[in-house]
């Protein structure tokens, strides 16, 4: 079973995933086994360029299509003879100890990573040694070829791995100056999530007829992934947040924010709350990010507040939730986000916190993803605190289920509380005593955020049309109807639906709720303007206003002029030469009697 599994994988590399827990290979996986196979032995593999989802075990993939190479290679001369590039330091230091336990069996391998942070003589000490794989950060990779630390003449494979954020980071003159640097003779291989304009120049100029492999799409990726979106109001997005991980006590989840600023201040004001959270952005030394994530990793902390450039490197399986705090600029990076979490198999969600403000640019990010998501109002402290107590009773029934851990003693004691007081007493004050467990008590929110489509569809549901003998050819105006409107009906422009004007008559909405008192008021004939009707449509012809005679102009409704309108139009009026003479009147002038 285990020969099908990984059929065309080398001896070494099969048994470390054998090792590692693996079951079956990922799409991409199975593409670039099918690449090394076409290749001869001897043989150099093909330009790859590999397009496949975060998440989708591109890394391992390519650690199979380069361990031919070292393992045909094995006992040479030692040199560098891999260059994998990646754009931040967590992914250093996920690859590199991917590639570690992957050519654990290949004798002679050694991985070594260097970046931007890290000890810069430690570095050249280990560049000194000539590892076979250098993992690397473009910027310090650069100065480590200037001046002269790494050798480039026996580079066979260079990788660059996300190679559409390193462009979008500013990389690009770093890459150019790099790939100068190496060999003529060599294979380049690219991997990306996706392969816009941008980088497939950068990869048309590097690479000779590659091989296009694609893995997980992604319209395809992360089937396991629940998308949920909660509609909030600008200023409650903290608020609601707050509440969504008070339901996920427990476990894991990763926050995403736009700005480094506000990866500090979130995780801060979430310390503050009773949340064990820690930030993760660029303006961290590396040592304290290396910290955060293994707090995170190993448990002791619950929840990472991290910048989008930050958390390319978080390689954590067991993260259950991932939640927009910020939305997402574009397709990619919400695929990028929401692909931490449902990974290896295990279920996961990805929350939107959507600002009423955003609702429109995020349906059309969604439609463009072509994913299904669950639209809901955002937790209220109500449904916080009855999450709670459900999660108190099944922790109550398993501990009652279980007899890991009691003692004679807690049951002796147990059985001389329940003789002395009455049972239902004591076990109120035992479920009381546990439910005060929340790290802070759950957040007020306004009323539910009906959503552009609801709003859509309200609108279209509960108004009803009326018509008015008024129309364009009177001089009517939407300012100048809503006026009459609201006048004669006693209502405010609230319940005011759209107006719509024709040459002879107009039409209006009135909400539902006050469309009946409407109409019993408007039915009487108006004093003020009693040729103007108006009337409910029910399928029934609006009234129009009478058709002028044959030669006569319309009238059109009359507007009083502002007070300073009157004044500038009678200095217009003014004959010029008195106006000059006006103006030239000396001042003092004594007028005769």
């Amino acid at each position: 079973m285990t020969d099908e599994i990984f059929h065309g994988v080398p001896e070494s590399i099969a048994a470390a995933l054998q090792k590692r827990g693996f079951e079956q290979l990922t799409p991409v996986q199975l593409a670039v086994i099918q690449a090394v196979q076409a290749t001869e032995p001897g043989q150099t593999v093909r330009d790859l360029r590999i397009a496949s989802q975060t998440g989708s075990g591109k890394t391992v993939a390519l650690g199979i299509a380069l361990g031919r190479h070292f393992i045909e290679k094995s006992g040479g001369e030692r040199a560098t003879e891999a260059l994998l590039i990646v754009p931040t330091r967590e992914l250093v230091n996920q690859v590199r100890d991917e590639l570690r336990w992957l050519y654990a069996g290949i004798p002679g391998v050694r991985v070594e990573g260097v970046m931007g942070g890290a000890s810069y003589m430690s570095e050249r000490s280990a560049l000194s040694r000539k590892p076979s794989i250098v993992i690397a950060t473009p910027g310090r990779l650069l100065d480590h070829i200037r001046s002269g630390v790494m050798a480039c003449d026996r580079v066979a494979h260079v990788v660059l791995d996300e190679a559409d954020r390193m462009l979008d980071m500013g990389f690009r003159e770093e890459l150019e100056a790099i790939l100068d640097a190496l060999p003529k003779e060599r294979s380049s291989h690219m991997l990306s999530a996706t392969f816009p304009r941008s980088v497939l120049r950068l990869a048309d100029r590097f690479q000779s007829n590659p091989l296009n492999l694609q893995g997980t799409r992604a319209e395809d990726a992360h089937p396991d992934i629940t998308h949920v979106a909660h509609l909030v109001r600008p200023r409650e997005s903290y608020l609601a947040l707050v509440n969504l991980l008070l339901l996920s006590r427990g476990s894991r989840s990763l926050l995403f924010v736009q700005r480094r600023v506000d990866a500090a201040d979130i995780a801060e004001r979430l310390v503050a709350d009773g949340f064990s959270a820690q930030p993760l952005s660029g303006d961290l030394p590396q040592a304290q990010r290396t910290r955060a994530l293994n707090a995170f990793r190993n448990g002791s902390v619950e929840i990472i507040v991290a910048t989008d450039v930050a958390a390319r490197g978080i390689d954590v399986p067991d993260i259950e939730t991932v939640i927009h705090l910020d939305t997402p600029f574009d397709a990619e990076t919400y695929v990028h986000r929401s692909g931490r979490t449902g990974r290896a198999g295990r279920q996961g969600r990805s929350l939107m916190l959507i600002p009423t403000s955003q609702e429109r640019r995020m349906r059309r990010l969604i439609s463009i993803l072509g994913i299904e998501v669950d639209w809901q109002p955002a937790p209220g402290p109500s449904q916080v605190r009855k999450a709670a107590r459900k999660q108190l009773r099944r922790e109550l029934w398993e501990r009652i289920d279980s007899t890991d851990g009691r003692t004679e003693q807690q049951l002796e004691y147990a059985a001389g509380l329940l003789a002395e007081r009455e049972p239902a007493a004591v076990v109120a004050a035992l479920l009381d005593m546990a439910s005060s467990g929340l790290p802070c008590e759950p957040k007020n929110l306004s009323p539910a955020v009906a959503s552009e489509k609801e709003r859509f569809e309200k609108y279209q549901q509960d108004f009803v049309t009326f018509s008015l003998s008024w129309g364009r050819s009177k001089g009517a105006s939407p300012k100048a109807i809503l006026s009459q409107v609201c006048r004669r009906g006693g209502v405010s422009g609230q319940v005011v639906g759209a107006i719509r004007i024709e040459s002879d008559h107009s039409t209006f909405q009135i909400a539902s709720r006050a469309a009946q008192a409407f109409q019993a008021k408007t039915r009487k004939p108006d004093s003020r303007d009693p040729g103007v009707v108006i009337q409910r449509l029910n399928g029934v012809a609006p009234q129009r206003s009478p058709r002028p005679e044959r030669g006569s102009r319309p009238e059109r409704a009359k507007r009083p002029y502002p007070a300073k309108a009157h004044a500038k139009k009678d200095r217009l009026a003014r004959p010029p030469r008195a106006e000059a003479a006006r103006k030239r009147k000396p001042t003092g002038e004594v007028a005769s009697t």
